[in-house]
């Protein structure tokens, strides 16, 4: 951990600290101590409309009486990619309880994948017992859509993040547009790609219950498409890297027209610059998603040109914010103050920072300076 993520973590626990005392404040204390978000550092990867909605948000909830309120978020993991999605959200719970209004935790699974669903749902069905208030939720899936309704049922709110269940009662969604996302990703690579014809392999998927990795993929599709090129759409397979590159391989020896670059959609994009090399062609541009090391190193090297990277703190700090915005104004009035990154009412669109490999070090010092160096 870095020196920022120690004070960081001294600060959460003083804040807990502060709202384990604040039961024997006075009735004038708590119905006027305001929330007092942490100050967030200004650079080019600062995400100003977002921290104005934030803030547009923390202010109307200052102007009710304190609440106290138990809420909990389930996280699929606490570490690699949900790393910084927890110390978001350990943020926001501490500055909630810094102003008497929040109680709870953050937990994660840490389990393989079929136990790690039915251990989801019995976290959320050992809330509902415990009589926990509000949850925010990274699910895994349909699997856990049932113990969301019957929590919504019961007038608990439920916000989604990083994955949504859009079919499930759950009143918002925080994460990325992956239409909007895919979009961005196939306009980052177009300018480093030579006049068509030629073919782009994309790194994705097209399983119709990955909803979400489908429509970034197609998006991606679309818009190479547009321009011109020969797209094709390489399945990926998360579980078995080796074969992962050598379907890859093969999917760049065989096409026709020959490859002129290729996306990878998903946290595990620098298998395309393996396969690229693989291949022996090492000189094709690469874009990726997300900022894995293995990406980090391939970016450095040149080898991967951008990263489109998912803002998993905000994720994170946002989703106890909105669950506590929901239970002290009202849905209709939180979704009002999420309204600037709200689609279709429902789903707050955090958007991607585009990292392109000669700014990887400028964004490492973002990430550490808010603590959620990956």
């Amino acid at each position: 951990m870095t020196m920022t993520g120690r004070t960081w973590a001294a600060a959460f626990g003083l804040t807990l600290m502060t709202a384990a005392c604040g039961a024997s404040d006075t009735d004038a204390r708590r119905e006027s101590t305001p929330i007092e978000r942490a100050p967030v550092p200004q650079n080019e990867f600062t995400p100003v409309e977002i921290e104005a909605t934030i803030d547009r948000l923390v202010a109307e909830i200052n102007k009710t009486s304190i609440q106290p309120t138990q809420l909990t978020v389930l996280l699929k993991e606490l570490d690699g990619f949900f790393a910084p999605v927890a110390t978001g959200a350990n943020r926001a719970m501490g500055e909630l309880g810094a102003a008497g209004r929040v109680t709870g935790n953050v937990l994660g699974t840490n389990r393989a994948l079929t136990e790690a669903m039915a251990h989801q749902t019995r976290q959320i069905e050992q809330a509902v017992t415990e009589g926990i208030e509000g949850i925010a939720i990274t699910p895994f899936g349909e699997a856990n859509m049932d113990a969301i309704d019957d929590a919504v049922a019961k007038g608990i709110p439920v916000v989604t993040l990083e994955t949504d269940l859009a079919s499930s009662r759950r009143s918002i969604y925080v994460g990325i547009n992956n239409t909007s996302a895919g979009n961005t990703a196939g306009e980052t690579l177009l300018p480093m790609l030579p006049r068509p014809p030629g073919t782009v392999i994309i790194h994705g998927t097209e399983e119709p219950n990955w909803v979400d990795g489908v429509e970034r993929t197609q998006a991606a599709q679309a818009v190479l498409a547009d321009a011109g090129y020969n797209v094709l759409v390489q399945q990926l397979n998360y579980l078995d890297q080796a074969e992962d590159v050598e379907a890859l391989k093969a999917e760049i020896e065989a096409a026709d027209p020959p490859v002129v670059g290729l996306i990878g959609v998903f946290s595990v994009s620098y298998r395309c610059a393996m396969a690229a090399d693989a291949a022996g062609l090492p000189d094709l541009p690469i874009v990726a998603f997300d900022f894995e090391p293995q990406t980090v190193d391939y970016m450095r090297q040149g080898r991967i040109k951008a990263t489109h990277v998912q803002r998993q703190y905000y994720t994170g700090y946002l989703g106890p914010y909105i669950v506590y915005g929901i239970k002290t104004i009202g849905l209709d009035a939180t979704q009002q103050m999420l309204a600037p990154q709200l689609v279709d009412g429902t789903r707050f669109d955090l958007g991607v920072d585009v990292v392109p490999a000669e700014k990887v070090d400028d964004f490492n010092d973002f990430l550490d300076s808010i603590g959620a160096a990956q």
